[in-house]
């Protein structure tokens, strides 16, 4: 399916975007466990807040880059079932199980803000260290932000579900088109072959 050309430009960059943010955090958790690994063992003393600054760097990587990776196609699935169908029944089925992976994800997404707002007035002991030691007085940065990152990977997993739906629905009409026939080999009414 092809987009019009603002909304294409807004996905790339969105992409873009999601890809950069997981480099730029997976290079800075490369980066804090040689520092850490280095202070051990070269040093004789440990940084003691590597480990959670990296905990939390993860966590947030791994929630944004979710909806990537089902984009692509990288969740286990079983296809035994889709690939007996033909296009149309595989839309239908990836509709309809479609249908309880965004409400789940919906469930999730409102619950797991409800419970991040819970903790607004708990602070993220790394970050207030790191900050302490560089300007003499913590930071402050609630550890909301950390758990909020449920919520936000699985709003946007709601979306490339969604995305995904459009598109290959797009796909699958776009096809039957080319080809003149429904799924069941029918001549179809729009410039379809005769006889």
């Amino acid at each position: 399916m092809t987009l019009p050309p603002i909304i294409s430009r807004v996905v790339s960059t969105y992409l873009a975007l999601l890809r950069f943010v997981a480099g730029v955090s997976m290079a800075i958790i490369v980066a804090v466990m040689i520092a850490q690994v280095w202070s051990r063992y070269v040093m004789g003393g440990s940084l003691i807040w590597a480990e959670e600054l990296c905990r939390y760097l993860l966590i947030w990587q791994t929630f944004l880059v979710l909806g990537l990776a089902y984009s692509k196609g990288e969740f286990v699935a079983l296809d035994f079932l889709p690939s007996a169908l033909s296009g149309r029944g595989r839309w239908v089925l990836k509709a309809v199980t479609a249908i309880p992976i965004i409400v789940f994800l919906a469930v999730i997404t409102v619950y797991a803000a409800d419970y991040a707002s819970r903790f607004g007035n708990q602070t993220i002991p790394a970050l207030d260290f790191i900050w302490g030691s560089l300007f003499g007085r913590p930071l402050g940065l609630s550890i909301t932000y950390v758990y909020i990152s449920v919520s936000v990977g699985c709003g946007l997993m709601i979306l490339h579900v969604l995305a995904d739906l459009v598109t290959s629905f797009g796909q699958h009409m776009q096809v039957a088109h080319q080809d003149g026939q429904d799924d069941e080999g029918d001549v179809i009414g729009t410039g379809g072959r005769q006889g």
